[in-house]
């Protein structure tokens, strides 16, 4: 028999039932314990630590464009590379706490190292190619698709009506977003054969994304601190990304734009930025967090525009108010008549 915990209004059913809270609801299927709910205030203060860090994530494009005397490769690499250094500094005595713990999945520690070291290459690499708006919007775009997919896949866990209604609204805002450019931009960019590999590269960087964000959440599932996750990717992400600016570093250093570039990209948008990620991640399931992280395409357009001089045509600016909506679908309590609906979907 289903046993049901109700405290502050909320409640979860153990077994082929469904959980709610003031954030989010999602069918769960074959638990075999009640599990605790999390409050309104700590899921809201998880979804804006989440927004923050989106907001921070997107003007790393417009910072990049700063120095394009220093290679995407070489300024990924050095962002997260010392990002992950300073994550694993602060967050030291956690990590010496939840070693065992992170040690106790060597495999999703691995894959989710490999995934944090891949995507800055992957990232940057398809804004340089294809440009700081299309290149953020495709790879934050496809970034909820692959992690619905591993969830699935890998996890076992239903996608929810909320995000399911909140994914198709956000990928035509996304997609009209990419259409919006302007032929005069398109002009202005490098041969079409470099945009395609750049889009492919931001795919990269979605699959990836969304890999080390599967991988935070399940070490944090096992009961290893939200901090501590963050960081034990990201330091061994390190241990590849540092020693590959001999090869490509060069110019990181070589003016004081470069170094402010460098140094702003390493502390504010990656150890900053991954801090409250690695927060939000406590009380948001990955996909809905990556869906949250919508926003970052958005501020990175706006940017390109006004700082950049990257033109759009009026749909793209239809597509930025349709992520919007989505961002509100994600983070705003479902009326209760739609709650109903979906619950009678489900069952």
């Amino acid at each position: 028999m289903n046993r049901t915990l109700h405290s502050l209004g909320y409640y979860t059913v153990s077994k082929q039932g469904y959980k709610a809270s003031g954030i989010y609801q999602e069918y769960l299927s074959g638990a075999s314990e009640v599990e605790k709910v999390s409050s309104v205030g700590d899921g809201l203060k998880g979804v804006i630590a989440i927004v923050v860090a989106s907001f921070l994530w997107g003007t790393t494009g417009t910072a990049a464009q700063f120095a394009p005397e220093i290679s995407p490769l070489a300024i990924g690499a050095f962002a997260m590379g010392v990002g992950g250094i300073l994550l694993c500094v602060s967050a030291h005595r956690a990590l010496a706490r939840d070693a065992h713990i992170l040690f106790s999945r060597p495999w999703v520690l691995l894959f989710g190292s490999v995934c944090v070291a891949v995507y800055p290459l992957a990232f940057y690499s398809a804004m340089r190619l294809s440009g700081v708006a299309i290149g953020t919007v495709v790879s934050i775009a496809s970034a909820p698709l692959f992690a619905a997919v591993l969830e699935r896949v890998i996890s076992k866990k239903p996608v929810s009506f909320k995000w399911a209604v909140s994914f198709v609204i956000g990928a035509i805002g996304i997609a009209l977003l990419a259409a919006g450019r302007s032929t005069e931009t398109l002009g202005l960019l490098e041969a079409q054969r470099h945009q395609t590999l750049g889009v492919v590269l931001g795919l990269v960087a979605g699959l990836t994304y969304a890999g080390y964000s599967w991988a935070a959440k399940q070490l944090i599932e096992t009961g290893a601190n939200s901090t501590s996750s963050m960081a034990g990717l990201f330091g061994c992400a390190a241990l590849v990304l540092l020693p590959s600016l001999y090869f490509t570093g060069q110019n990181v250093f070589e003016s004081t734009i470069n170094t402010s570039v460098s140094l702003y990209m390493a502390v504010v948008p990656m150890f900053l930025g991954y801090l409250l990620f690695g927060y939000g991640l406590r009380t948001t399931q990955a996909s809905k967090a990556t869906l949250i992280t919508l926003i970052e395409p958005l501020v990175a357009t706006l940017f390109a525009i006004f700082l950049i001089g990257e033109a759009f045509k009026p749909v793209g600016w239809v597509g930025m108010g349709l992520v919007c909506l989505c961002l509100l679908i994600q983070t705003v309590k479902l009326p209760v008549f739609l709650q109903l609906s979906s619950r009678k979907a489900i069952t």
